[in-house]
């Protein structure tokens, strides 16, 4: 029974090549986006103290155009996704991976143009929608990847997640049998997790409170193998080193389970919360184009 539960586990502990490989390509494009929009804010804010662009030099002019012409540009990427004439430009990948650089450095050229400064009510709200345009897509796109296979996949199915989740259960409760307690805290985990009631106070507490709620069962399911493991370990007479890889194996069997439960229970919450982040974004968006226009016209006008 030890040597299966050794092998098996550590069979299980390796998700397959394609799902680890767009995890990690998702994780990765994820971070590389947060780390753009920072670099841009924090180089945007040093440019405009060391006072180099002025909003109505030259330079301060053109860097303003260069702003609002990327974010014109934005609004190809729904023209690709969209509109059955656009459909054979390139692929979707390309088109959101363009979306996302310019929906970074156009808010950052706009901000260098300003000086972080406002001079007037029409630049003040050009600028205030164009930045809530920007937060809105961060936020988007933060959902947006949950609901999806890695960074530019097909939707992921509900179903499939569910099937997902019932093998690793049964995976996990065939291979945890010497550990009871183990059991019964991923089958209760499991229980008040996908059987809560559907609500929108279920939907927000499922994105905020699901993941302290599996870290603090992984590590009480943690707890209960360290001290399992270790009777084990004395009746069998293991090897200290033997004992630490079967506690790591037995580790990523529960975290498995765990992280497939929470990915079911959190699909629906971030469906409901993309459809409304839809609702919230497109007023924003023509309140930019307004703005944004008014604001040309007022420049060139006075």
């Amino acid at each position: 029974m030890d040597s299966s539960f050794s092998q098996a586990a550590a069979t299980s502990a390796a998700p397959s090549g394609d799902k680890a490989d767009g995890l990690r390509s998702s994780l990765s494009v994820d971070i590389l986006v947060y780390l753009a929009i920072i670099l841009v804010l924090l180089g945007a804010w040093q440019i405009s103290r060391m006072g180099w662009v002025e909003p109505g030099s030259d330079l301060g002019y053109w860097t303003g155009v260069a702003g609002a012409a990327m974010m014109v540009l934005l609004f190809s990427y729904p023209l690709r996704k969209h509109f059955r004439f656009a459909r054979n430009w390139g692929p979707v990948k390309g088109w959101l991976m363009v979306h996302m650089v310019l929906g970074v450095c156009g808010p950052g050229l706009i901000l260098v143009h300003s000086n972080f400064r406002v001079g007037s009510l029409n630049a003040a709200m050009a600028l205030y929608s164009m930045l809530a345009v920007a937060v809105s897509g961060v936020i988007g796109r933060f959902i947006y990847a949950r609901i999806n296979r890695g960074l530019h996949g097909e939707m992921a199915e509900l179903r499939d997640l569910q099937v997902r989740a019932g093998l690793e259960e049964a995976d996990a409760r065939s291979r945890l049998s010497f550990a009871p307690e183990t059991e019964a805290r991923l089958q209760a985990f499991g229980k008040s997790v996908l059987e809560a009631r559907p609500g929108w106070s279920t939907y927000v507490r499922q994105v905020l409170w699901l993941p302290v709620q599996q870290w603090r069962t992984y590590r009480f399911c943690v707890s209960d193998l360290h001290h399992t493991l270790g009777l084990l370990a004395q009746k069998e007479n293991w090897s200290s080193s033997e004992r630490l890889m079967r506690e790591r194996q037995a580790s990523k069997l529960v975290l498995k389970y765990l992280h497939a439960v929470t990915r079911v229970a959190q699909f629906t919450a971030y469906e409901r919360l993309f459809s409304l982040w839809h609702v919230a974004h497109i007023p924003f968006v023509y309140l930019l184009v307004i703005c944004a226009v008014v604001h040309v016209i007022s420049v060139y006008a006075y």
